[in-house]
C-alpha cells in the first residue's frame, strides 16, 4: 500500500492558535488535516520562511501529540514576498525539480489551503503541468459555531478532467467544434484525413512550436493555414495579424527585403525604410508556403529569426526582433533538397518538429461529395443566389468525379473552379446533365493536355522501345500518378488501393519503389 504525502506551506495566521490549551479549540488547518480519521498522513512536508521556525516546532509538537504516526519534516525557504508571483512560482518550481518524487510507492497531496494566494494559484499550475505528480487537497473549518470539534473537513481534487463525466463531455464537444472549425464545417470522410485535423488540433492548442505542412498544390495548406491562425486567435493565442508569403515569388535579391525588411539606402533604389514580413508578422502568424523555393542565404537568416526570435534588417548591423508563430508549407521533398544542397538541414530539423501531409484531392475520393456541397454554399454566399444539381446530373458528376478517370491535378482549387463554372453557366439556378456533360470534357481536355505525352520515352530514352506497348503504357500511367501525388507513399496508395485492402501490412512506397527500379528509375527521377 502506498504512503501518504502531503506538501503545504504553514499558515502564519491559520496555524497560529497561540500557546496555551485554547489553541486545541481553534480550527488549525495543518494540525487538522492529521486529526482525519480516514486519511493517514505518512509523512508532512511543511514549507515555511526562517520568522516561522517557533509556529513551525509548536506546530510539529501538536502533530506529534494526535497523528504519532506522521512525520513532519521542515523544509525552510527564502521568500521575500508571498505575494510575487514570478517569486513563488520560481521557488515552487526549483521546489518541484529537486523533490525525490517515488510515484511507485508514495501517494503525493498538495495542501493549498495555507499560504498565500499567489501560492495556491502556483500549486494548481504546477500540478497541471505535472511537474508536481499530486492531487490538490483542500481542507476547511468546521460548520456551524460548534467550536468542539475543530478538526474540519478535506476534500481532494484530481485534476485528471476525464475522471469528471459532465466535464469531460464539455470539453469533448469543443475539442469536436474545434475540429469542424478547422475543416469549415465540411463533414470529410477520409479517415487518415480527420486524423491528421485532430492532430493538429491538438498541436495547435498545446504549442507554439513551428509546423510544416506538405502536400501537392491546391491541396489546401495556404486555406488550414489561416484556420490555425483563427482558431489560436479565437483562444488569445495570438494577437498579431496572419501574414501569407508565397517564397516561389520573393526570388533573388528581392527575397532578403520582402522577409526581413530593409533600411533607407541599404541598396540602389531604396528610397524608404521596409520593416519586412517578418516583422509585420510580430505576436501573429507566419505562413511561409513553398518555403523549399527560398534560397540558402534567406534560409540562414529564417534559422535565426525562428530560433531566437531577432535578426538584422538588410543593410542594419542592429538587430530587431519578431516573435510569430511560423507555419510552413511546401509540395516539395525537403528532405531530397537537403541531399541536393538546396536546402539547409538545421532549418529542415527546426521546422520538422510537426510534419502533416495533406492528400491530393484524388487520393480522398470519398471526401469529393461533402466538398461539392461546401463550394456550392460558398457560391451561393457570394453570389446571392442558391444553386442546385438535378439529381441526375448530381449522380454523373459525383460518379465521374471519383473515378479513376480524374485526375484532379489541381486539387481542391480545380474542384472550386469546376463548381464555379457549373454554377454560373446553369439556367434557373438548376445544373443539369448538359451542364455537368460540357464540364465533364472541359476538365478531360485540361488533364489530357497535360498528360505529358510519352513520359517513359522522355525517361529511358530509346530503353522505351524495348517495353511491349502494354507495359509502357503502363508505365506511362504510373509516371502520371506519381507526378500528381505528394510523395511517394500517396502515389503507392493510388496505384494499390484495391490490392492493399488484402494485405495484413500496407507496403504501398515499397512496392513501387521496387516497380521503379525494375526499370532504373526512382521517385527522385520520376517526380522531379
Amino acid at each position: 500500500m502506498k504512503r501518504t504525502v502531503v506538501i503545504g506551506f504553514l499558515g502564519t495566521q491559520l496555524d497560529n492558535g497561540g500557546r496555551g490549551s485554547a489553541r486545541w479549540q481553534k480550527w488549525r488547518p495543518t494540525v487538522g488535516l492529521c486529526q482525519q480519521e480516514d486519511l493517514l498522513v505518512h509523512r508532512l512536508e511543511v514549507l515555511h520562511d526562517e520568522r516561522s521556525r517557533g509556529l513551525a516546532e509548536r506546530t510539529r509538537f501538536d502533530i506529534a501529540t494526535v497523528s504519532p504516526e506522521t512525520e513532519v519534516r521542515h523544509v525552510e525557504m527564502a521568500l521575500r514576498d508571498p505575494w510575487d508571483f514570478e517569486e513563488v512560482y520560481t521557488t515552487l518550481h526549483d521546489f518541484a525539480r529537486a523533490y525525490p518524487f517515488d510515484t511507485e510507492n508514495e501517494d503525493y497531496l498538495i495542501h493549498i489551503t495555507t499560504g498565500s494566494h499567489v501560492a495556491q494559484i502556483c500549486w494548481f499550475l504546477l500540478a497541471e503541468a505535472r511537474y508536481l505528480p499530486a492531487r490538490l487537497l483542500q481542507t476547511s473549518p468546521p460548520r456551524g459555531k460548534d467550536v468542539a470539534n475543530s478538526i474540519g473537513s478535506y476534500a481532494i481534487i484530481d485534476l485528471d478532467l476525464s475522471r469528471y463525466d459532465r466535464i469531460a463531455q464539455r470539453f469533448r464537444r469543443e475539442r469536436e467544434d474545434t475540429v469542424a472549425f478547422l475543416k469549415s464545417g465540411i463533414a470529410t470522410r477520409n479517415i487518415a484525413f480527420n486524423a491528421m485535423i485532430e492532430r493538429i488540433e491538438k498541436v495547435a492548442g498545446r504549442s507554439r512550436a513551428p509546423l510544416l505542412l506538405v502536400g501537392p498544390t491546391g491541396a489546401g495548406k495556404s486555406f488550414l493555414a489561416r484556420r490555425v491562425y483563427e482558431l489560436k486567435r479565437q483562444r488569445q493565442r495570438l494577437a498579431g495579424r496572419f501574414v501569407e508569403v508565397n517564397c516561389a515569388t520573393v526570388r533573388a535579391d528581392a527575397a532578403m527585403s520582402t522577409l526581413f525588411g530593409h533600411l533607407r539606402g541599404a541598396f540602389t533604389g531604396a528610397l524608404s525604410e521596409r520593416i519586412g514580413l517578418l516583422r509585420a508578422a510580430d505576436g501573429g502568424l507566419l505562413f511561409l508556403d513553398e518555403i523549399g523555393e527560398l534560397g540558402l542565404d534567406e534560409q540562414a537568416m529564417l534559422l535565426k529569426a525562428v530560433e531566437e526570435k531577432r535578426f538584422f534588417p538588410l543593410g542594419s548591423d542592429r538587430e530587431v526582433s519578431s516573435d510569430f508563430q511560423l507555419i510552413a508549407g511546401t509540395n516539395r521533398d525537403l528532405h531530397r533538397r537537403v541531399a541536393d544542397g538546396q536546402f539547409r538541414e538545421d532549418l529542415l530539423a527546426r521546422i520538422n518538429l510537426w510534419t502533416f501531409e495533406l492528400p491530393g484531392l484524388s487520393e480522398r475520393s470519398e471526401d469529393i461529395e461533402p466538398n461539392l456541397d461546401f463550394e456550392l454554399e460558398r457560391h451561393a454566399r457570394e453570389q446571392g443566389q442558391q444553386v442546385r444539381f438535378n439529381v441526375e446530373a448530381r449522380q454523373r458528376y459525383l460518379s465521374f468525379a471519383c473515378s479513376p478517370e480524374a485526375r484532379w491535378s489541381g486539387n481542391f482549387r480545380e474542384l472550386s473552379a469546376s463548381v464555379t463554372r457549373l454554377a454560373t453557366l446553369s439556367d434557373g439556378g438548376r445544373i443539369n446533365e448538359e451542364n455537368v456533360g460540357e464540364e465533364m470534357a472541359r476538365l478531360r481536355r485540361n488533364w489530357f493536355a497535360g498528360s505529358g505525352g510519352d513520359a517513359a520515352r522522355r525517361l529511358l530514352g530509346d530503353g522505351a522501345e524495348a517495353l511491349d506497348l502494354f507495359e509502357r503504357g503502363q508505365l506511362n500511367l504510373v509516371i502520371d500518378v506519381c507526378r500528381r501525388a505528394g510523395s511517394l507513399s500517396a502515389a503507392g496508395r493510388l496505384l494499390f488501393a484495391v490490392s492493399r485492402l488484402q494485405k495484413s501490412q500496407a507496403n504501398d512506397a515499397d512496392r513501387l519503389r521496387k516497380y521503379l527500379a525494375r526499370f532504373g528509375l526512382d521517385w527522385g527521377s520520376v517526380a522531379g
